[in-house]
C-alpha cells in the first residue's frame, strides 16, 4: 500500500477532471452493474507511465465533446478490493495498471492496457479514447 500523502495528489488528478472514487467492491458493483449507459474505468497508478501518459492523455481525451456518461477510478496498491472487482469486470484482460476501461451497457467495449499505454505519446492516447468516446457514447441525434 502507498503512502496517502503520495497517492492523494494523484487521485485528485483525476477527481477534478469529474471522475468519482470507488474505493469499495460495493461502490464498484454499485456502477458497474447497472448496465445502462456509458462507464470510464481507470485503474490508477503511482507508476511513471500513469503520470507521464495515461492521467495527461485522460485529461486531452476529455476536451472532446462527447463523454462517457459516468467515469470511476480505483487506484491500484491502495484500493485493492475495490481494483480487484473493477478487474472482474474487464474479463478476457490480464490485470493491468494503469489500464483504461469503456463500457456501454454493461459490456466492455475498448480496453487499453499498460502495455499499449507504455512508449506512447499522451496525444496518441487521447486521441484513441476519444474516438472511443465519439463510437461508444455520442447520444443518438434527435429525430425531428
Amino acid at each position: 500500500m502507498y503512502d496517502e500523502q503520495i497517492a492523494a495528489p494523484m487521485r485528485a488528478e483525476l477527481t477534478q477532471l469529474g471522475f468519482e472514487e470507488t474505493r469499495t467492491p460495493q461502490e464498484v458493483d454499485a456502477v458497474l452493474k447497472e448496465k445502462k449507459g456509458t462507464v470510464l474505468v481507470v485503474v490508477n497508478s503511482v507508476c511513471g507511465c500513469a503520470a507521464g501518459v495515461a492521467r495527461p492523455a485522460i485529461a486531452l481525451s476529455l476536451e472532446n465533446g462527447v463523454r462517457p456518461d459516468r467515469m470511476i477510478t480505483v487506484f491500484a496498491g491502495n484500493d485493492r478490493e475495490a481494483t480487484a472487482r473493477a478487474r472482474e469486470y474487464f474479463v478476457g484482460y490480464r490485470p493491468s495498471s494503469p489500464s483504461l476501461a469503456l463500457f456501454r451497457d454493461g459490456e466492455l467495449v475498448k480496453m487499453i492496457e499498460r502495455w499499449q499505454i507504455e512508449g506512447r505519446a499522451a496525444h496518441d492516447i487521447a486521441s484513441e479514447l476519444a474516438a472511443s468516446f465519439n463510437e461508444y457514447c455520442a447520444k443518438e441525434a434527435a429525430v425531428s
